[in-house]
């Protein structure tokens, strides 16, 4: 039984769409703490992923985005964010730049829309062609202390601890995937792209050595409390990657990109005028809810979840309002503002 479908099931897997990936595993309490301790196996494989090649993919990607994609050289890799000419956000992509083609891994809801993106951007001259290649490949995503020691049957200690994005070609047993080092939470591990038909053997490979499975639940409840902004709720057009808090994905010596000169402007006169924050709660609130200080709305709330020690939101808040340390009240509930482990609030000199 190798189907990847039929061997999550078998352990004891919960879909509640049969063409997405777990929702639960019925262990979630025990897989939030076992992602930062011990190691962890989350499929993502309802997660976009896009093939770019031709002699022009790299600039035209470099000129797409954030970050600086022509300073990568192969084997190496990043972050970046797709933003509008007016510098609002699309999504946060993460990019593996290869010797004959660029992948990017995307979010689930915004692959069509990124493929539509990029394609009016295309100059019938441009030597560029992109690829949807969602269906044949899976993709997991592992998390934890422990997680280095799942592969070192299978990949040399020293690429384990590279830099983060880098990306190798690697072996599991006699299975060929992709290696790519981080995983995009900011907790140590790595992102596997393996191809469909050999996800359920890899699967069943590393979940023996000991990684426990993950249904997307507890990772939507882990990306929450990690602060990996997320399409629809922190990443929308309302809000700019400087506002978010991605600072690391943006560079500012790259020269022109869609939306760059916003961007630009924003870091030289000081203009972040809300910022994405964490609050700890006293109870739980609403999606959508107002943020208030004294009366005065001062932001809004754009995720939640329940942890064991209390609520927890994600919340833009106006700069001017205050940051950490900051007493709030939302609906019935008071909070304090807490910084977040992904997301950084300095401008750059």
């Amino acid at each position: 039984m190798t189907n990847l479908q039929d061997v999550q099931r078998k352990a004891g897997a919960i879909f509640t769409d049969l063409n997405s990936t777990p929702d639960s595993f019925n262990n979630d309490g025990e897989v939030i703490l076992a992602a930062q301790q011990k190691a962890v196996i989350y499929d993502r494989s309802h997660w976009g992923l896009i093939k770019i090649t031709g002699a022009d993919a790299q600039n035209f990607l470099h000129n797409q985005t954030t970050n600086n994609i022509n300073q990568l050289q192969s084997g190496q890799g990043c972050e970046t964010v797709f933003v509008t000419s007016t510098a609002r956000t699309i999504d946060l992509v993460t990019v593996y730049l290869q010797d004959d083609q660029i992948l990017l891994l995307v979010s689930p809801s915004r692959k069509d829309q990124l493929l539509t993106w990029m394609d009016r951007f295309l100059f019938p001259m441009d030597k560029v062609e992109l690829a949807d290649i969602f269906q044949e490949y899976a993709v997991f995503s592992l998390f934890g202390q422990k997680s280095p020691n799942l592969l070192l049957e299978w990949v040399k200690e020293d690429i384990l601890s590279e830099s983060e994005g880098n990306n190798y070609e690697i072996e599991i047993d006699d299975i060929s995937l992709i290696l790519g080092i981080g995983n995009g939470l900011g907790i140590e591990g790595y992102n596997l792209i393996i191809p469909q038909e050999k996800a359920g053997i890899v699967w069943q490979k590393l979940t023996a050595k000991g990684a426990l499975p993950m249904g997307n639940k507890a990772y939507e409840k882990l990306r929450i409390c990690q602060g990996k902004p997320k399409p629809d709720a922190e990443l929308t057009e309302d809000y700019n990657p400087l506002e978010v808090g991605l600072w690391q994905m943006v560079s500012f010596d790259k020269g022109c990109y869609i939306g760059q000169e916003t961007i630009a402007r924003l870091n030289t006169y000081k203009g972040v005028k809300q910022k994405l924050w964490g609050i700890m709660l006293n109870q739980p609130v609403t999606v959508g809810a107002t943020v208030t200080v004294e009366g005065e709305k001062v932001g809004v709330v754009t995720s939640y979840t329940d942890t064991d020690n209390g609520g927890f939101a994600l919340a833009y808040i106006r700069t001017k309002a205050g940051d950490v340390g900051l007493k709030v009240e939302i609906e019935q509930a008071s909070g304090e503002v807490v910084p977040l482990p992904l997301v950084s609030h300095e401008y750059y000199q």
